[in-house]
């Protein structure tokens, strides 16, 4: 609830206050995770990179064989959220979730079955100013499943991560496989390298972030040398600046590695040049 209205949230084909919704016990998302998500942001009551988003969502869901949705109609769904919820709309998050439906308990996929789509705003979380003047990441080994590019709503592996970090007062937990850097629980990672842009390249292993693909473009625009592969996790802490990107990060300088200090300890200059430049995007 925000200035004493409640949150209208769309599920199943209808818009309704929040407390209102009723998920089924035997909703497949509940019982094993089966489903997919986006998490999309709204600035200044517009859809940023939707589009975008929806492509992710549709691969999501045919890698799942959910494929009876015709994920279109959500760009509708968003802008209708957005009407409904204006008071919320300037600087929110879009959250979509999508899982197999409800049917009696089974590992098997049900016959018959119809998808249950849940989609609501929320407010932007605040915390601008603290991305800005640095970050502290912890690496932890990645214990995910192997289908990392899938936006899969099992998310446990990510939870414990996320808590470990916190534990550690730090700002997010990036994952080592294999003693390369993955990502982190909620954002992609790259590091700068004499002025050169490297971040794992998009496969099983990370899930390919709308973010990732903004700062990716603007590298190309300003001349910024990019290279996708794999850093070594003992690398990374050579790298003269090291930034997340993400959703509600957006791009967020790293200036601590477990307790490491990166670069010059601050922000550096490639990552700064991106910030302007991506929030000149936004601003368009």
């Amino acid at each position: 609830m925000k200035n004493g209205r409640e949150m209208i949230v769309y599920y199943n084909g209808s818009y309704m206050q929040k407390d209102s919704v009723s998920i089924s016990p035997d909703d497949r998302g509940f019982l094993f995770g089966d489903g997919t998500y986006e998490v999309i942001r709204v600035y200044n009551s517009r859809i940023f990179r939707m589009s975008d988003h929806l492509k992710r969502l549709k691969h999501s869901l045919h890698e799942i064989e959910i494929r009876s949705l015709d994920v279109a109609h959500l760009e509708h769904v968003g802008k209708t959220l957005i009407e409904k919820n204006p008071e919320t709309a300037q600087d929110a998050v879009l959250y979509i979730q999508v899982t197999r439906g409800t049917a009696a308990r089974s590992h098997l996929f049900p016959e018959h079955i119809e998808p249950t789509v849940y989609a609501a705003l929320s407010g932007a979380p605040a915390g601008r100013t603290a991305i800005d003047n640095g970050l502290k990441i912890i690496l932890l080994q990645d214990q995910r499943w192997g289908r990392c590019d899938i936006k899969s709503i099992s998310l446990l592996a990510n939870v414990l991560a996320a808590e470990e970090a916190r534990k550690q007062d730090a700002y997010e937990a990036v994952f080592v496989r294999d003693s390369v850097i993955t990502e982190g629980t909620r954002t992609n990672i790259a590091a700068v390298f004499d002025g050169t842009v490297e971040t794992h390249p998009t496969g099983h292993r990370i899930l390919g972030g709308i973010t990732r693909d903004v700062v990716l473009e603007l590298c190309h625009r300003e001349n910024i040398p990019v290279r996708e592969q794999a850093i070594a996790e003992a690398r990374l802490y050579e790298a003269d600046e090291i930034f997340l990107m993400g959703t509600t990060t957006e791009i967020g300088p790293v200036i601590r590695v477990n307790d490491r200090e990166i670069g010059s300890g601050r922000p550096g200059p490639v990552t700064q040049r991106l910030q302007k430049s991506f929030r000149a995007v936004i601003a368009r």
